[in-house]
């Protein structure tokens, strides 16, 4: 994310002009098109000119899912634990207390319940910001319980990844995550509640292995990176060369990984009919 600073569309020439502008007040997409922010919020953090879409975390997900941006967050006070004392470079306690004050989050994941068009629904949104939106053992816990929290109120789920992988400073603790969310998404399956799995850029390792690709309906925004390995690990794998944009959405749409690739700005109404459809109620106009 590219960001800088100006007051208008022009090039400025005063210094005192240029401390005064507010921060965020332009974003330059990898392509070189800028676009003012409001006007990237509005336009659902996609830039109109080149429809790129930004990555955004829980909140921006959640202001797009939820009517009138309201809800209820669950499990908030969770935050993850050095319970290994795992030190590479840097302590991991400290790495946690970094991360926390940099996102002013606790942990990579958020869970909410609230309505999207009127329908009760609980969205988990994991926030790349956070350790790369690795998963550790709050994400899954989190997961377990909104998992819970469906099944008990006969919810639909929706579940946004957005995660460099496992958490490698919880060590096997991490990988059981993949285990503990499988196994709750089951009985999520035996209640025959929906569960939406939306991919984003980037989707990749042991969440890619587990829930991610677990959803009864598995979706994904324009242009996302969806992979377990990096391509340089699974061309040394293979020993092959592989076709370009193997691990974009598009492709893995062509092969069946996929259900339907979304458009941010249509994404809260894909998912409300796809819950409508699933559980037998009329579509809205």
């Amino acid at each position: 994310m590219s960001w800088f600073k100006r007051s208008k569309k022009g090039i400025l020439t005063s210094t005192e002009e240029k401390k005064n502008i507010p921060e965020g007040l332009w974003y330059k997409t990898p392509s070189g098109k800028v676009v003012e922010t409001k006007e990237l919020a509005e336009n659902f953090y996609v830039s109109p000119e080149d429809d790129y879409h930004i990555h955004i975390g829980s909140k921006e997900y959640f202001e797009i899912i939820f009517d009138d941006n309201d809800f209820e967050e669950l499990d908030e006070g969770l935050k993850p634990k050095d319970f290994l004392k795992f030190v590479d470079n840097k302590n991991y306690k400290d790495r946690i207390i970094e991360a926390q004050k940099k996102t002013n989050l606790k942990d990579a994941l958020r869970s909410a319940v609230g309505k999207s068009k009127g329908k009760e629904v609980v969205v988990c949104c994991m926030d790349f910001a956070f350790i790369g939106g690795s998963m550790g053992s709050v994400v899954g816990e989190k997961i377990a319980r909104a998992t819970d929290f469906c099944v008990k109120n006969s919810y639909p789920l929706l579940i946004i990844s957005k995660s460099g992988g496992a958490r490698m400073m919880e060590s096997a603790t991490s990988l059981m995550q993949m285990a503990k969310t499988s196994a709750k998404l089951a009985h999520l399956a035996e209640a025959k509640l929906p569960y939406i799995s939306l991919c984003t850029d980037p989707t990749t390792g042991g969440t890619t292995a587990s829930f991610a690709m677990l959803g009864d309906i598995n979706i994904a925004e324009p242009n996302a990176l969806i992979a377990f390995a990096g391509p340089r690990v699974v061309k040394d794998t293979t020993g092959k060369d592989l076709p370009p944009g193997f691990q974009k959405s598009e492709f893995l749409k062509e092969k069946g990984f996929l259900d339907f690739i979304v458009h941010r700005s249509q994404l809260k109404n894909k998912i409300n009919d796809y819950i409508d459809l699933v559980l037998n109620r009329p579509l809205r106009p």
